[in-house]
């Protein structure tokens, strides 16, 4: 069994009523629950900010959620306050089996620099360790569900193909926020990138 389940995000913030919410977001649980059991490798992760998040919309004056800003790393989506450490909205939803994770990988948790992606931040150099973890479990191909498929999952699934995984997101276990076209172009990105699009 060569072969890890990823899970994104399914934290309650992104789930409805959440903070930054993700319509459908909670309708995902009860099948990555099911999923989780022919994995010998199961791994969560979670966003994890600090108050003063530099992708946090009120902590820059003036600014609009879903506006958008050059970070010194590139541009960044200004997001509604979500996820902040310690919080009801960090924790994950209360009906995800995370007692069948083997890891959870702790993300966005540097004041400065925003990480979508389960392997890097998104300076795209700095590693979360989860690549390590997955080499020296000797997996070579993963499966991506969870939210949001246009963000998080999406750069995931990138980021595995450029390492050299084999990658498959099943898309009916992920929910997307398409914010501006967002969903097309990544679906686009990652079948381009020989993800399979499930």
């Amino acid at each position: 069994m060569n072969k890890a389940l990823i899970v994104i995000d399914v934290q309650n913030d992104f789930c409805p009523n959440g903070a930054l919410a993700v319509a459908g977001g909670d309708e995902i649980v009860g099948g990555i629950n099911a999923l989780m059991v022919g994995f010998e490798t199961v791994v969560l992760t979670q966003d994890w900010h600090p108050a003063d998040h530099a992708s946090f919309a009120d902590n820059h004056a003036g600014a609009a959620a879903f506006s958008v800003v050059q970070m010194p790393y590139g541009p960044q989506v200004l997001w509604p306050r979500h996820c902040v450490q310690g919080s009801d909205g960090a924790e994950f939803h209360p009906a995800l089996n995370i007692n069948a994770a083997h890891l959870t990988i702790r993300k966005g948790f540097r004041a400065q620099i925003d990480s979508y992606s389960a392997f890097f931040e998104n300076d795209r150099a700095t590693p979360t360790g989860l690549h390590g973890y997955l080499q020296d479990r000797g997996v070579k191909d993963v499966m991506l569900v969870g939210l949001a498929l246009d963000y998080c999952v999406a750069y995931s699934a990138l980021d595995a193909a450029k390492l050299g995984y084999g990658v498959t997101v099943l898309s009916d276990l992920c929910r997307a926020i398409d914010l501006n076209g967002s969903l097309a172009d990544m679906q686009a990105a990652m079948r381009a990138a020989g993800v399979i699009l499930g």
